[in-house]
């Protein structure tokens, strides 16, 4: 009784020659003269050729991202470098009054944003009321109700009132400090749509927000002065 002779598969092909990798060795002529299809083109090309390929496309891609981490660490540098210089000017600023306008103009200056707005609540210790005028319940129901910074589109936000001209998109950072009810917002506004966005990443805009409570802590809040 004649059978007939089993036929192999792709995978009985490659499992072979996972289990023999000797195979090529011991038939260079095949190796040499195997001819496999081009990955973009209709032509065939040798086995070679086609792995030579195949490491330069690697190779191209490991390229891009290294340019891109690289392009990552020089930014993140120069973060770094920026608010080091904006920690610096709000330490050296003896007169903690002051310190709502220093944080103002040295955030525009430094991150190049149009407009930045910052409004307090429950303090006596500011003699200009710029920085504690239009802030309502609501103001501070939702700073409240921030558990970090909201990144998007303009909105119909209240605190976007305080902007000198309707921004693109904006972020609105709470302020407190130990864990304590927020006693002011922080707006940053920008003229591009994109600058801040509801999918961004926001441990940068926490670090700024942090780093103004901090420095506004010295005027002193507390609830009893609203």
């Amino acid at each position: 009784m004649s059978t007939e002779p089993q036929q192999l598969t792709a995978d009985d092909v490659a499992l072979f020659l996972t289990q023999n990798p000797e195979f090529f060795q011991q038939h260079a002529d095949v190796f040499a003269n195997l001819r496999v299809p081009h990955p973009n083109e209709t032509r065939a090309i040798s086995l070679g050729e086609r792995q030579i390929m195949t490491l330069r496309s690697r190779a191209k891609e490991l390229e891009w991202r290294l340019a891109g981490l690289v392009h990552n660490a020089k930014g993140n540098e120069k973060i770094n470098h920026t608010l080091t210089a904006w920690c610096a000017r709000m330490l050296a600023e003896t007169d903690a009054t002051r310190l709502p306008q220093q944080i103002v103009d040295s955030l525009r200056q430094l991150f190049e944003l149009p407009d930045v707005a910052l409004r307090v609540w429950d303090t006596a210790s500011l003699p200009d009321d710029t920085w504690t005028a239009d802030i309502t319940d609501s103001t501070r129901a939702y700073a409240a109700s921030l558990s970090s910074p909201y990144c998007g589109p303009l909105k119909d936000h209240e605190a976007a009132g305080w902007l000198s001209a309707a921004p693109a998109s904006l972020a609105i950072i709470p302020l407190s400090t130990a864990g304590q009810p927020p006693f002011g917002l922080l707006v940053l506004g920008s003229d591009d749509a994109e600058r801040f966005t509801s999918d961004m990443g926001t441990a940068f805009l926490v670090t700024i927000g942090e780093l103004s409570s901090a420095a506004l802590s010295r005027l002193g809040f507390s609830p009893a002065a609203a």
